[in-house]
């Protein structure tokens, strides 16, 4: 396995999932004996980042620092998990530039899904006009071109947007294989690939 840490950073629009499955990551790799940090873009803003508004400048500069968190853990041997909205393509690749070991995660979910979910009524105001600078609605959302896992969470439930996490994590070398959670078949695949790789 990789000896220093890695980053595990999920974007999507607003209800899509990505505290809900980061949280569920995280459980998951601190059973298997990792050291892990979750940064959450609502946290974050009430803590770090906090007094900083919705203009692009001010949503750079938050996704900006949650970047630079966790490229501090993530070279002193961590897990980052970052989820935030983090609509801008231009500055997660520059925290995968920076960050290097960086696992992008796209939380897929049309629109009309997540409007159907949202308890608070946020996306029926942004499409009414009454809200503004929403992302997704009156503000851009630039999805990733090529990320490491796309979760489709229109389709797939919880536990299996986190299986295909996982499964990329140690196809990538990332972590240890788990053989209580994989079927023969799947067990044979992540190894052909760990051993490509040269971590076997």
């Amino acid at each position: 396995m990789k000896d220093m840490g890695f980053t595990v950073w999920f974007t999507g629009l607003s209800g899509s999932g990505k505290t809900t499955i980061a949280e569920l990551l995280q459980e998951q790799l601190i059973r298997r004996g990792l050291k892990v940090e979750l940064l959450d873009g609502d946290v974050v803003r009430q803590n770090l980042s906090k007094g900083l508004g919705f203009s692009k400048e001010d949503r750079d500069t938050n996704i900006r620092r949650i970047g630079f968190v966790c490229g501090l853990l993530t070279r002193n041997g961590v897990v980052a998990i970052g989820a935030a909205i983090s609509p801008y393509k231009a500055i997660r690749d520059e925290n995968r530039r920076q960050i290097g070991n960086f696992v992008e995660v796209y939380m897929s979910c049309p629109l009309e899904v997540l409007a159907e979910r949202d308890v608070k009524g946020l996306y029926r105001k942004a499409l009414a006009g009454e809200l503004k600078n929403f992302t997704g609605v009156s503000d851009p959302y630039e999805p990733p071109e090529n990320p490491e896992v796309v979760c489709e969470t229109d389709k797939e439930t919880p536990e299996e947007c986190l299986r295909k996490i996982l499964t990329k994590l140690e196809e990538m070398g990332y972590i240890a294989p788990d053989r209580r959670d994989y079927t023969p078949e799947e067990e044979k695949k992540i190894e052909e690939r760990l051993r490509a790789l040269g971590y076997l």
